[in-house]
């Protein structure tokens, strides 16, 4: 995650609608409040570190639903918890932190560029250490493979069976243990460029590097630009980082990619361009496009993806402080719904009208607000299925080609971020909703729960509760938003949390 200078912090309470400047900002100074941000592989915690003025040293994670925080490195080492100086102390203040799902394993760079630390949260502990010849861009992980980043190669490496890896952490004591698989050397990475000095004076954190891993181990695929010798600027090779050979080569885009990320299964990937209009979705590793969405008209710098751990919906954030919300369906599923839509705002007069006038009156400004979003949504989709029925009709009888330029699907739902994010860099995940089940700590693994927090009490609530759109801004806000997967439309902020206090 990528920030930059941006105006100073409020706080404000999604309740009462109050407002405040955090104690954390610099009165008139355009600064970020995060240097880094990194959700873990199935969006359940944020991992953050922060910037020069900023009083917190160290990094914290915070789980995010319920949201709060759980660990954090500097209060590991002021409250002695067997914390060594080779420790996590001596990373004061990372510019990548990387968690492995909810177990206790993170991958830190810190002030040293080249200097890749695996440490243990649970004892506050190094496991090895790892150092290269060039600045390291971005860290991946899955429970197979440990992938690092630089401008021109990408280094795998094996990380072996992460069950109980606590027990094996005393035969663990250096890189030796890590074991490098293989090397690719790359073009130049698009995001490679940087002065990492200058970096953290004006605490601005890392542009990550543009590549991406699929955090499953069975469809465990590594995504990056290839060289763009005999190819095109916008293509997307796919790496089997288990058999360790290319795969596949996608034609995704023709211009530049700005943006890739995988499911969380693996099974597709999503691409952005660096003109951000247009979001595709392709099959792993066939290449088979599923899905084209317009983002908008203009252009726009792409921030995150983030798909749903069901793969039904994709979260798109960028610089037009809207994130876009689509909907992963068949042309059958979508005309379908197009036409249940129809149907019910034609019955009766509309339906958008009836619901505004059988509306019971709020007895809260959270139930104000839920009310209006409920209503807006409802008259978006009213008026916008006639739209789509008539565009799919007339696009029934032109080639694929034209269709996709006649026909681009639109977002089914959209979040308006609060004024005080405006001009900050984001991050956006989709927590909650179906498909979450099958989604648990791994067994003999150091889980988020060595640290106080019930890991199984925090799957129950993500599989209980509705699909929610999280978003976190460098200037330091968590924001929640509720998704209405029956209508779609505005979605209605519900929380907002700042990860500055104390």
């Amino acid at each position: 995650m990528r920030m930059r200078p941006a105006p100073a912090a409020t706080t404000r309470d999604a309740s009462s609608g109050a407002t405040t400047h955090s104690p954390h900002a610099a009165t008139g100074a355009l600064m970020n409040q995060l240097l880094s941000a990194s959700f873990n592989q199935d969006a359940s915690c944020v991992a953050v570190s922060f910037p020069d003025p900023s009083p917190a040293t160290g990094f914290q994670i915070f789980n995010c639903d319920p949201f709060g925080r759980f660990y954090s490195s500097a209060s590991a080492a002021t409250t002695g918890i067997g914390i060594a100086p080779a420790g996590l102390a001596a990373v004061v203040r990372p510019v990548i932190v990387e968690m492995l799902f909810c177990t206790s394993l993170v991958a830190l760079v810190g002030e040293s560029p080249r200097r890749l630390q695996i440490v243990n949260t649970k004892r506050d502990s190094t496991i090895c250490e790892l150092s290269f010849v060039s600045s390291i861009l971005s860290v991946r992980l899955n429970r197979k493979r440990l992938v690092v980043v630089l401008e021109e190669h990408i280094y795998i490496y094996d990380i072996g069976e992460t069950r109980g890896f606590e027990q094996r952490e005393k035969f663990m004591p250096n890189s030796a243990n890590m074991k490098l698989l293989h090397t690719i050397d790359t073009a130049p990475n698009p995001h490679g460029a940087f002065n990492f000095r200058m970096l953290l004076q004006l605490a601005l954190t890392l542009l990550e590097a543009l590549c991406a891993l699929a955090p499953s181990s069975d469809n465990c695929f590594l995504a990056y630009p290839p060289s763009t010798a005999g190819g095109s600027s916008g293509d997307l090779l796919i790496f089997d980082a288990i058999n360790l050979q290319a795969v596949n080569i996608i034609q995704a885009h023709k211009t530049s990619l700005s943006c890739i990320m995988f499911s969380f299964d693996g099974s597709i990937v999503a691409t952005a361009s660096d003109k951000g209009t247009v979001i595709r979705v392709f099959s792993v590793p066939n290449g088979q496009k599923l899905h084209q969405f317009r983002r908008g008209t203009y252009n726009a710098t792409i921030y995150s993806l983030a798909f749903d751990l069901s793969n039904k919906y994709l979260a798109v954030s960028s610089d037009t402080d809207t994130v876009h919300i689509f909907k992963l369906e068949s042309d059958s599923e979508r005309k379908e719904r197009e036409k249940r839509l129809s149907t019910q705002s034609a019955s009766g007069g509309g339906t958008f009208f009836e619901s505004v006038a059988a509306v019971s009156p709020p007895t809260s400004l959270d139930s104000a607000k839920k009310m209006i979003g409920g209503i807006v949504g409802t008259g978006l989709a009213a008026v916008r299925s006639p739209l789509a029925s008539a565009t799919s009709a007339v696009s029934s009888f032109l080639p694929n080609t034209i269709t996709e330029i006649w026909e681009p699907q639109r977002d089914f739902a959209y979040a308006k971020l609060p004024q005080q994010t405006k001009g900050f860099q984001n991050m956006c995940a989709l927590v909650g909703g179906a498909g979450l089940a099958g989604v648990t700590p791994l067994a003999g693994t150091a889980t988020i729960a060595s640290t106080g927090f019930d890991a199984s009490e925090m799957t129950a609530s993500m599989v209980a509760g509705q699909l929610q759109l999280v978003v976190l801004s460098a200037c330091g806000f968590f924001h929640v938003f509720s998704v209405d997967v029956d209508t779609g439309g505005e979605c209605v902020q519900q929380k907002e949390y700042s990860l500055l206090d104390d």
